[in-house]
């Protein structure tokens, strides 16, 4: 298993069952990219020079605006918080559990994600 530039995969070893979505090619430094995922769009924001955890998998639904747009967000940090924030309204996520900075009664799903030889998983269960 591929360990470089991620976190450790032992975190997330309760989750029986990860899904392959693509491959670390696939992945945009320091940006995102969006895969399908059980009826779901989910944005993954892959950031390899970033201290501790690289990788996130979050929603790609902008609740405020109603599109499907924050894999397109800027990427940042706030406060200490690695961040994204949605390009319509410019509301911020927090990458590790989508709570909103702004809007505190907004919440974006995230999921656990790896990369595993070269393949980028998601937990799904």
């Amino acid at each position: 298993m591929n360990l470089s530039n991620t976190q450790r995969v032992d975190a997330f070893e309760h989750f029986e069952v990860w899904q392959s979505v693509c491959s670390q090619q696939d992945l945009v430094h320091d940006s995102g990219v969006v895969v399908w995922l059980d009826g779901a769009q989910v944005a993954l924001f892959y950031l390899p020079s970033a201290e501790g955890k690289t990788l996130y998998a979050i929603d790609n639904h902008d609740p405020q605006s109603g599109a499907n747009v924050i894999g397109r967000g800027l990427v940042g940090n706030i406060k200490g918080d690695v961040v994204v924030a949605s390009p319509i309204y410019k509301q911020h996520f927090r990458l590790e559990d989508g709570s909103c900075l702004e809007y505190p009664q907004q919440r974006l799903r995230v999921w656990p994600v790896r990369l595993n030889d070269g393949v980028v998983e998601v937990g799904v269960a």
